[in-house]
């Protein structure tokens, strides 16, 4: 993927544990095209998981966190931004991960970094989950990322299917997600990049189907006791 990768979606998508599996996955790669790797947590508005909460477990894994300016007070709501998190994208060592704002109110805070989004070093991914209310079909999860990218005036040009039920999905949920979201890239035009699946709940072969997009997710955002 290109140096910069921002991951859009509406709230419940998964787009957090997404971005932090995708950052903890390109460390685990070996990939030396880049000095340095970074998490930009831009997830401001109305955030529920953030990507900063994990601060410690990804620093030491080498990935480096900006955003909020409130770093170790992960139970502030205000949407006050740190300064330095321009270094990253200013600087053209860094590989850059951005979890934006839910829905398009969430992720118009990128619009401020619009400047460092150029077609040549910048990928906008749209997480979706099909088992969601305001994304249950195609006609929704259109609306939805039509939305993000009039607010944010960046296009996704790719689709990750995470569509799941928490502790309850299944090989079927995902693959039902699969379908959808093939037809939805049909619709939009755009590119189907990842089908997302719990490591430790679904396992792998049962997905073979679709083995060619499969992305593990370990979880790392929803702790077992939220689901009891």
């Amino acid at each position: 993927m290109k140096r910069i990768t921002i991951v859009t979606g509406h709230y419940g998508s998964g787009k957090t544990e997404f971005s932090l599996n995708l950052a903890l996955r390109e460390v685990s790669s070996g990939n030396k095209a880049y000095t340095g790797l970074a998490v930009c947590d831009l997830d401001l508005v109305n955030p529920y998981f953030r990507s900063r909460e994990r601060r410690q477990e990804l620093e030491a894994r080498g990935i480096e966190v900006f955003g909020s300016a409130y770093r170790e007070e992960i139970t502030a709501e205000i949407p006050a931004l740190d300064a330095g998190a321009r270094a990253p994208l200013e600087n053209k060592s860094y590989r850059v991960i951005i979890d934006s704002g839910g829905n398009d109110s969430g992720a118009l805070v990128l619009r401020q970094f619009g400047k460092y989004f150029t077609d040549a070093e910048t990928d906008v991914i749209a997480v979706v989950n099909f088992k969601r209310y305001e994304t249950q079909d195609i006609e929704r999860a259109a609306e939805q990322i039509a939305a993000i990218e009039r607010a944010t005036g960046l296009a996704a040009g790719f689709i990750v299917n995470n569509t799941h039920l928490l502790r309850e999905t299944t090989a079927e949920t995902i693959l039902s997600g699969h379908a959808l979201s093939l037809d939805l890239c049909a619709a939009l035009g755009k590119t189907l990049l990842y089908d997302c699946f719990p490591q430790p709940i679904v396992p792998p072969e049962q997905l073979s189907g679709i083995s060619a997009t499969l992305f593990p997710l370990a979880l790392h955002m929803r702790p077992a006791w939220l689901d009891r």
